[in-house]
């Protein structure tokens, strides 16, 4: 079993080369893997309050990633990629129960792809509208309320 380690902190605290290998596995996922040309880089990371949440091994390579954003009062959950060798681990989940932890209760949304609908409904997550397409990619919109 690889040794892995889960963490999270504020953009602007985070070691560069961290930085670089979030945004890195995000590209390759989301640009790459996925074949979509849009800004991945869509300045929200530079945020104060945006909160990184990564998985690592014990080289530092980033397994795992995905972002906590404010919008006002609510929060908003993103970016949300695994690397396809670190795949069916569970550290998106590991990833994705802290950072429900770390909205503080407060009403969660999120836009997710379509095929992946029950994988966030395991974390409270339920629709809250009509499928939508995003780079060709059908997405649904979803919310955890709060409490």
């Amino acid at each position: 079993m690889m040794t892995v380690t889960h963490d999270d902190a504020l953009t602007a605290r985070l070691d560069p080369t961290v930085l670089y290998r979030i945004m890195r596995l995000r590209v390759d996922v989301f640009v790459v893997e996925q074949a979509c040309a849009y800004p991945e880089l869509d300045g929200r990371d530079l945020e104060p309050d945006t909160r990184q949440f990564w998985t690592a091994d014990a080289s530092g390579d980033v397994l795992a990633t995905l972002r906590l954003l404010h919008d006002g009062e609510d929060r908003r959950i993103g970016r949300v990629a695994t690397a396809l060798p670190a795949r069916g681990h569970g550290y998106a989940g590991v990833l994705m129960q802290r950072a429900v932890d770390a909205a503080e209760g407060r009403l969660t949304r999120l836009d997710a792809q379509a095929r992946l609908e029950g994988w966030y409904a395991r974390f409270g997550f339920v629709r809250s509208g009509d499928d939508f397409l995003d780079d060709e990619i059908v997405h649904v919109p979803m919310t955890r309320p709060a409490g």
